[in-house]
């Protein structure tokens, strides 16, 4: 198995370049600069290139949050991109995100392949909800589940944009909801968790990733019909791929799963890493 799978860019989005702790984007036609940890090596443009190219740069004043810098005039602060039938709102937000993460086109494919449209899927961690919006667009049954209320009236925009209807929004802690679906007896054909690295509930309860990534495969497994599958994304520092592998296969059959790091390259040649991606299909 190749340890790497690539995510693509599409025609509205657009990784340009990276490096020197920051990448360079095209979301549509506004382009951005965000920091980015992974992008500890020499980008193949210089800083002033990107800035003649930019309309906003990101600048970090916490560990956590930051200010956007307009480079041009006019620039909008919040505008929209399509990804096939999708279409999306993006803003600029105080934490350097847009409400997109683009890497995770290659789920949104995957998704659309393998999910059946009289299916039931599930979004665990579900944020502003592209990959609920591409489970809908299939005609799946869809529920989308975020413990932010905000995050769930911008994905609520996003259904609409798209041309959608009827998901199922549920402000809860996602481990809590799956576990309690677990009691219930429910079953879904795809479930896709993308969980932080920490997290805070609908209380303000904390939890640590490593924690409960156990707990998480098991509920995911429990609540799979046979053939089912999962998508765990984690961009947590302190679980390896080798982490993901060994605890996949406490839940799911080796030969039903793949585990891998998800990259993508800069139209500079650039290759830039996001994090370990599972699927697991259930037997």
């Amino acid at each position: 198995m190749n340890p790497r799978i690539h995510t693509q860019s599409w025609e509205d989005y657009e990784l340009i370049d990276a490096g020197n702790g920051k990448k360079l984007e095209r979301w549509g036609s506004i382009i951005t600069i965000r920091p980015e940890v992974q992008a500890y090596f020499k980008p193949a443009q210089t800083h002033a290139e990107w800035q003649r190219q930019a309309h906003w740069e990101f600048h970090e004043t916490g560990k956590q949050s930051g200010q956007w810098q307009a480079l041009q005039a006019d620039a909008p602060a919040s505008w929209q991109i399509r990804y096939q039938n999708l279409r999306f709102q993006l803003e600029l937000t105080r934490f350097k995100h847009l409400g997109l993460f683009p890497e995770q086109r290659c789920n949104w494919d995957f998704i659309a392949e393998h999910l059946p449209a009289e299916g039931r899927f599930l979004n665990l961690f579900a944020y502003t909800g592209a990959a609920s919006c591409m489970a809908r667009h299939t005609g799946a049954e869809t529920l989308h589940v975020d413990s932010v209320k905000q995050l769930i009236t911008w994905a609520n925009t996003n259904m609409a944009l798209s041309g959608l209807a009827d998901i199922k929004w549920i402000r809860e802690d996602a481990l809590t909801f799956a576990a309690r679906e677990c009691k219930r007896g429910k079953q879904y054909h795809g479930i896709i968790m993308d969980p932080p690295a920490w997290g805070l509930g609908v209380k303000g309860e904390q939890w640590k990733l490593e924690n409960q990534l156990t707990n998480l495969l098991s509920n995911a497994n429990q609540l799979l019909t046979p053939g089912g599958f999962l998508i765990l994304n984690t961009y947590s520092p302190s679980i390896s791929l080798p982490d993901i592998a060994r605890l996949a296969q406490q839940h799911f059959h080796s030969r039903h799963c793949e585990w891998r790091e998800l990259w993508m390259q800069t139209s500079t040649g650039k290759e830039l890493y996001y994090g370990n991606l599972l699927r697991a299909f259930k037997k």
